[in-house]
C-alpha cells in the first residue's frame, strides 16, 4: 500500500522557517520524482519545488532562494526546508511522488498545514 505522509507543518512568524517531511512506503521511492505542491484557500493547487530521483531540482519563482528540497534515499523521505517565510506562503503543503514518462503512477499525502503569521 503506497502511502505518503507528511509532517512538521504549523504556524510560524514571518521571516520564521520550517522544515516539512515526507515519509514514504509501498513503492520503490528512489526510482520516483519527489514534489512539493501548495494549495491556498480558494485557489490551485500549484508546484513548490521538484527533485528528480538523480537530485536535479526545480522551484517555483516565487520560493527560488528561500526553499529547498531535498531526499534521502536510505529513509525514503524527502524534504521542504522553508526559510524566511511570508505569510503569502500560508497553504496547505502536499508531498507527491511520479513515476513514468506520462507520471501513470502519480501518489499524494494528506497535506500539511503551514500559517505564516504577520
Amino acid at each position: 500500500q503506497v502511502q505518503l505522509v507528511e509532517s512538521g507543518g504549523g504556524l510560524v512568524q514571518f521571516g520564521g522557517s520550517l522544515k516539512l517531511s515526507c515519509a514514504a512506503s509501498g513503492f520503490t521511492f528512489s526510482t520516483y520524482a519527489m514534489n512539493w505542491y501548495l494549495q491556498a484557500p480558494g485557489k490551485e493547487r500549484e508546484l513548490v519545488a521538484g527533485i528528480t530521483s538523480r537530485g536535479s531540482t526545480n522551484y517555483a519563482d516565487s520560493v527560488k532562494g528561500r526553499f529547498t528540497i531535498s531526499r534521502d534515499n536510505t529513509k525514503d523521505t524527502v524534504y521542504l526546508q522553508m526559510n524566511s517565510l511570508k505569510p503569502e506562503d500560508t497553504a496547505v503543503y502536499y508531498c507527491n511522488a511520479k513515476l513514468g514518462p506520462f507520471n501513470e503512477y502519480d501518489y499524494w499525502g494528506q497535506g500539511t498545514q503551514v500559517t505564516v503569521s504577520s
